[in-house]
């Protein structure tokens, strides 16, 4: 009984095409500095949330920082997320 070739390659042309396009988007990315001063801003942001406004911005931070673990002594997970957000509104 001969396979029916049409439903498979149509399957596997819309897979190679998503692939390809996938693969063209991560070469086009350019690779990402880490710029330490920015780390050393986000290391010393107080933990919850803080909100200060002026003038003409707002600005609000926020850290969740939690260990996470499986058992008493099981290993443990940490995440840090820490989030700055500056909003400016002016008049034009």
């Amino acid at each position: 009984m001969p396979l029916p070739l049409a439903p498979i390659t149509a399957i596997g042309l819309r897979y190679g095409a998503v692939a390809l396009a996938g693969y063209a988007m991560a070469r086009s990315v350019e690779k990402g500095r880490r710029d330490q001063r920015a780390e050393d801003a986000l290391d010393e942001t107080p933990e919850g949330l803080t909100a200060r406004r002026e003038a003409e911005q707002l600005n609000a931070t926020h850290r969740f920082r939690r260990v996470f673990r499986l058992g008493t002594s099981g290993t443990g997970l940490e995440i840090d997320a820490t989030t700055l957000t500056r909003i400016r509104i002016k008049k034009v």
